[in-house]
């Protein structure tokens, strides 16, 4: 991939940060309209199951994000899955979603 916006690396070191620190499965961070970011891990409780996206988005419109500029994935798995897509999506249809691998390269 080509060189990131110093922004965009920003929120992929929020998300590798967000799993180290918990040891989940996948980390991720956004960056909101007004360029605020927010950072989140797996959430995995028996009364509440989210992906580290969707946790992360759900920070950010519960601090009253107007929309999303970016989000990041750190994962092991070959892509974002649908539902941390959609969670997205549904706040901003053009956001750019990258995909980093636990050591921090943007895959996708």
């Amino acid at each position: 991939m080509a060189e990131l916006d110093p922004e965009d690396r920003k929120i992929v070191t929020l998300a590798r940060s967000a799993r180290a620190r918990t040891g989940a499965a996948e980390g991720a961070a956004v960056r909101d309209t007004d360029g605020r970011t927010y950072a989140a891990c797996t959430v995995s409780l028996p009364s509440l199951s989210l992906t580290a996206l969707q946790a992360a988005v759900a920070a950010a419109v519960s601090s009253g994000a107007p929309g999303l500029e970016a989000a990041a994935v750190v994962t092991e798995a070959a892509e974002v899955d649908a539902a941390s897509l959609a969670a997205v999506r549904d706040l901003t249809e053009a956001a750019l979603v990258l995909r980093a691998d636990p050591a921090g390269n943007v895959v996708s």
